[in-house]
C-alpha cells in the first residue's frame, strides 16, 4: 500500500535580524510557494505547518530577484489558497503524521535557529520516513534533520545519506557569516558532517541543483525549490 498522496511543507517559525541588523530573516517565501505549486499541480493535498503555527516572511525573499510575476501575485493575494493556508497554519503538534506521504522542509536563514529543536516537525518527518514516504528539504531546510531519527534503527535519518543544502561559500559570499556565527548555530555543511551524511553541491552557489538518494531528496538553494519538488513527485510514483 503506497503512502497517502498528501504532503506537509514545514515552515520556520523563527525570525532574526540580518544584513547588519537592517533586515529580517524568516520564511523564504518561494521555498514554500514553489513546492506548494508543484505538489498541488501533481494532485497532492498540501498542508503547511510550523512548530508554533506562526511565521515571519523573509525580507530578501520578497525582493524582485526572488519574487515576481505570478508568484508575487499569489503572495500579495491574501485570499489565495497558499496565503490562506500559510496565514492560518496549525502547530505541527496538532497534526497526525500518519496522513502524510511527503515531508518537505522549506526554510530561510531563520530555520537554522528553530529547526534543530522543532520536535513536532521532526516527529512528522520521522513518521513519514518510517511509513515509506518521501522526506525532502531545500536550502537551509536540512537544519530540521539535526534531530530526525530513523525509527527503525534509532540513528540519525541522514547518517550515510547523500544530501545538499545551502553552501557555506554562499553564506560567505552574502557576507553573513559574522551574524550567523553570533546565533551559535550549525550551518548545513557542518550538521551534515557531524551526523555522517555525504554533503554534495553544484560548482555554482546559485545553481538549480538537487540530490536524490532514494526516498530522501534535497535541494541546494531557493532556485532549487521547484526542481526538488518535481523530483519528489517522480520518486513518489515509484513507491
Amino acid at each position: 500500500m503506497s503512502p497517502p498522496r498528501r504532503a506537509l511543507i514545514s515552515i520556520t517559525s523563527a525570525h532574526a535580524s540580518l544584513f547588519d541588523g537592517k533586515e529580517t530573516t524568516g520564511l523564504f517565501i518561494s521555498e514554500a510557494l514553489h513546492p506548494y505549486k508543484v505538489l498541488t499541480t501533481a494532485g497532492f493535498e498540501v498542508d503547511l505547518a510550523s512548530e508554533t503555527g506562526t511565521y515571519t516572511p523573509d525580507w530578501l525573499s520578497q525582493q524582485p530577484d526572488f519574487l515576481i510575476g505570478a508568484d508575487l501575485e499569489t503572495w500579495n493575494d491574501k485570499n489565495s489558497e497558499f496565503r490562506k493556508k500559510l496565514d492560518n497554519m496549525p502547530k505541527a503538534s496538532e497534526l497526525d503524521p500518519s496522513v502524510y506521504g511527503v515531508f518537505y522542509a522549506s526554510a530561510g536563514h531563520a530555520a537554522l535557529l528553530d529547526y534543530p529543536h522543532a520536535s513536532a516537525l521532526q516527529n512528522i518527518a520521522s513518521q513519514v520516513w518510517a511509513n515509506g514516504g518521501i522526506v525532502s528539504s531545500v536550502c537551509h531546510g536540512p537544519a530540521i534533520f539535526a534531530n530526525v531519527k530513523d525509527l527503525a534503527t534509532g540513528k540519525p535519518l541522514i547518517e550515510g545519506k547523500r544530501l545538499t543544502g545551502f553552501t557555506t561559500e554562499a553564506e560567505e559570499a552574502m557576507k553573513l557569516m559574522s551574524e550567523i556565527n553570533s546565533w551559535k548555530v550549525e550551518l548545513v555543511e557542518q550538521m551534515a558532517a557531524r551526523l555522517g551524511a555525504k554533503y554534495e553541491r553544484s560548482s555554482g552557489i546559485w545553481d538549480d541543483f538537487h540530490v536524490i538518494d532514494g526516498r530522501f531528496i534535497t535541494g541546494q538553494n531557493p532556485a532549487s525549490a521547484a526542481s526538488t519538488a518535481r523530483a519528489v513527485v517522480e520518486a513518489f510514483k515509484q513507491l
